[in-house]
């Protein structure tokens, strides 16, 4: 290939012809299926249930609108009709929190707080403002409700309607500022003039008077060089709780170009700053009500505090330093009957997640649990610190990977008492306790990594049973009662529908689901989707890596084969239902048509399978996760008879970073690869994914230079093409430019770049992406099978 650098067009009229395979009544083109949901058809989401439980909302566009409207399914009359404004506009918002006894809802929508009262199910909109209010939540015993706006917390009295404000953020000016030249002048000028020493005293009565008055007025707050986030009040009305954040002053953004612009000139936007930042500080605070005092919680008691990374026994000579190792604090989550409050701390370094238990007497902690991972802490549940009551009112429940798998764990504050609640080697997603208090639900790759279902359990943990049976993603929603269950449903083959099924507990052992929606278009319905495959291939340590692949049949098969890297890294696509990929997905039935065989792997550090898979690229990206990779060709290879000079790979994102890896450091194995918005250099990504994986450049650079490509390039063999939108705000273009000049100085002439003025990260125009991946098929093509395709 020539080394040139190429623009985008921005019609690109090519229709890439395919063989018909048995079964198919259509063929594909690539302009066809990067029209997206246009072609597919715009998928049902966010199902949400009237008060009654007889009707069903969600958001569809059946008719292909410029937006989606809100619809609406009648249980009694089983029609489905697009819902008017009046009622879409006065629908309750499905989020919120309730009062002890669940008689009452708090919930925010279009910036203002409404509640709703379940019994009478009558609406009482309680903001009517152009500020925006958020936070609500119930205190003084369920007689008040407390709501954050602007910066400061309100309260407004159910009973009476009065709205009392609590805090009064502002920064305060004192004389103490004043130089001492300014001081001299101050009181030289009082010593002169009477009438300044007459208005001074006026001015200090006054003020006497209002220090007399300041336990009547809302309890102030200076930030100073501080912001101030999450103000609650506690369910007894007895302490004010909040957050101070001191962000650091020397983390520099990065600068990224808008060439194409209404306005005729280059425009700028101020966006991310790169890995290695100065982490923010954080601490938290109580206002006793009663006492009108303040105080600062004492978080010094918790357990590695002064922890000191393993990895940094790789820089003997290196003094490692982390003063303050606290990082985002979470909470308080207060028990309903308001005697118990928890929070969740992080680390800023991410190895550390505490859950706390607070006395707000005096700001005091006590640990209950503790959960370090040399590598660094997520995992569904975990990463996001989910923490909710028992109904006991005295344990709490919340997840770990402390198996190795994210489950379900209880928790008595008092006792410290854990009891593991779920167990297996698969995970938990979304509990919740339902109405009666008695059962748990949740989702689970119980039975695959690749297959969720919706399941229940007694509330002390026990047998789960399965409610959903449809293989592939069962995304729940149940009713109010919780009789019925509207299930957001996919299959690998089959895109999102909306289904209807009553709940197996209150009826019958195995209900069937009634499928309401059908969204996709002719156009989609006349090709026969393939069902890939799940297989699993054993990598060169022994691991079973789980993949998705699409076979031609015989007669065409042209023993090439691509290889799909899947973005994000932590992300699973080797799995049974509808991809998130699914244009990709549409592609490798493209492919598949033109004889390739196509694999997708689900690579070490994807997500589905656990702690040790999640943290597999723990200070080497590119490694492991790379390896896979090389092992799936082999597979390839030696189970499917692919001639070894016929393998491609190509991917986005996370997928370009691993496809820039193979070209330069596994140059032998793959003869091409198409790299799309590709991280070239992880210094260069930002902080708050990067350092969980590879620490940070300053404290950890062997595991920044062994990470990424840019110190490969000299490795490159094969043919590669890179794609890049020139306005990526999340991988900025910055990072394939210094590649490209990297490439140039090391004389490589193998390679291309297609650059697309008008897209971020996630493209947006059809144009773009027919552009992008008829330049992808062309490349294949071309390098893997000699062939030149006619435009």
């Amino acid at each position: 290939m020539k080394n040139i650098w190429l623009q985008c067009s921005l019609f690109l009229l090519v229709i890439i012809p395919c063989v018909a395979q048995q079964g198919n009544t259509s063929t594909l083109s690539v302009k066809e299926i990067m029209q997206g949901d246009d072609f597919v058809g715009h998928l049902p989401s966010n199902p949400q249930w009237s008060l009654d439980g007889q009707t069903l909302y969600f958001d569809w566009n059946p008719v292909q609108a410029q937006s989606d409207s809100l619809y609406s399914y009648h249980l009694r009359s089983s029609k489905t009709v697009k819902t008017d404004f009046e009622t879409a506009y006065a629908l309750p918002g499905s989020n919120g929190v309730y009062n002890q006894d669940r008689s009452l809802k708090l919930y925010t929508k279009r910036g203002d707080i409404f509640m709703l009262n379940l019994k009478t199910q009558l609406i009482t909109q309680i903001t009517r403002t152009e500020a925006y209010e958020s936070s609500p939540h119930f205190t003084e015993n369920g007689t008040k409700v407390a709501y954050q706006k602007g910066k400061n917390l309100f309260t407004w009295n159910i009973a009476t309607g009065s709205t009392v404000q609590l805090t009064q953020i502002k920064s305060k000016k004192t004389d103490d500022e004043k130089s001492k030249k300014d001081q001299w002048l101050y009181e030289d000028q009082l010593g002169l003039f009477d009438v300044l020493r007459e208005r001074r005293a006026k001015k200090d009565a006054a003020e006497e008077m209002n220090k007399r008055l300041e336990a009547k007025e809302p309890l102030p707050i200076d930030p100073g060089d501080k912001s101030i986030y999450n103000l609650k009040i506690d369910p007894k009305g007895e302490y004010i709780t909040y957050i101070a954040v001191k962000s650091p002053t020397s983390n520099k953004g990065t600068i990224v170009p808008h060439y194409v612009t209404e306005s005729g000139y280059t425009e700028e936007e101020n966006t991310r700053s790169k890995v290695g930042d100065e982490p923010y500080e954080y601490e938290m605070f109580i206002y006793d009500m009663a006492k009108r005092k303040a105080y600062q919680v004492v978080l010094d008691s918790l357990e590695g505090l002064d922890y000191i990374p393993e990895y940094t026994k790789d820089y003997p000579d290196k003094a490692y330093e982390n003063k303050n190792r606290l990082g985002y604090i979470d909470g308080p989550l207060w028990s309903e009957d308001g005697k118990y409050a928890v929070i969740n701390i992080s680390s800023n370094d991410y190895k550390d997640r505490w859950i706390a238990l607070l006395d707000p007497k005096n700001g005091t902690v006590t640990q209950l649990d503790r959960q370090h991972d040399e590598a660094w802490i997520a995992g569904p549940g975990i990463g996001g610190g989910n923490i909710g009551w028992m109904p006991d009112g005295k344990s709490i429940w919340f997840q770990s990977e402390k198996t190795g798998y994210s489950h379900l764990y209880r928790m008595d504050v008092i006792t410290n008492k854990v009891t593991a609640l779920t167990s297996g080697e698969f995970e938990i997603y979304d509990p919740q306790i339902s109405k009666d208090k008695k059962r748990w639900y949740f989702t689970a790759n119980k039975n695959h990594p690749g297959d969720r279902q919706f399941y229940s359990m007694p509330i002390g943990g026990g047998q789960l049973r399965q409610l959903t049976q449809m293989t592939g993603d069962n995304q729940v929603t149940l009713s109010p009662d919780e009789r019925k269950m509207a299930i957001l449903y996919s299959y690998a083959n089959k895109p999102t529908e909306l289904y209807l099924q009553d709940n197996p507990i209150w009826g019958k052992s195995k209900a069937e689901a009634k499928r309401i929606t059908f969204s996709t278009t002719q156009s989609f319905n006349a090709y026969h989707w393939r069902d890939p495959e799940i297989i699993t291939f054993k990598a060169k340590d022994g691991e079973a890596v789980h993949a998705r692949l699409y076979q031609p049949n015989s007669n065409i098969k042209n023993k090439a084969a691509v290889i799909f890297v899947h973005g994000a890294g932590y992300l699973q696509n080797a799995h049974k239902w509808w991809s998130s990929y699914f244009r990709e997905y549409m592609f490798h039935n493209l492919l598949v048509d033109n004889g390739y065989t196509v694999l997708d792997i689900d690579y070490r550090g994807s997500a589905g399978y656990g702690r040790d898979w999640r943290t597999g690229i723990y200070r080497h990206m590119g490694g492991k996760d790379l390896y896979d990779h090389v092992d799936g060709a082999e597979y390839l290879i030696n189970e499917l008879g692919i001639d070894q000079d016929k393998i491609g790979i190509y991917g986005g994102s996370y997928g370009g970073f691993i496809t820039l890896m193979a070209m330069f450091t596994a140059p032998d194995t793959f003869k091409a690869g198409a790299a799309i918005r590709s991280v070239g250099d992880w210094a260069a990504y930002n902080h708050g994914y990067t350092a969980r994986i590879l620490n940070t450049p300053v404290t950890d650079s062997l595991a920044y230079r062994r990470s990424s490509p840019i110190y490969f390039a000299d490795g490159l063999k094969g043919d590669l093409l890179i794609l890049h939108g020139m306005v990526d705000d999340n991988v900025h273009f910055q990072d394939m430019v210094r590649l490209s000049q990297r490439l140039i100085e090391l004389e490589k002439h193998n390679w291309e770049m297609a650059v697309y003025p008008v897209e971020r990260h996630g493209f947006v125009e059809p144009s773009s992406w027919t552009d992008e991946y008829t330049r992808i098929f062309k490349l294949f093509q071309k390098s893997l099978l000699n062939k030149k395709q006619e435009e």
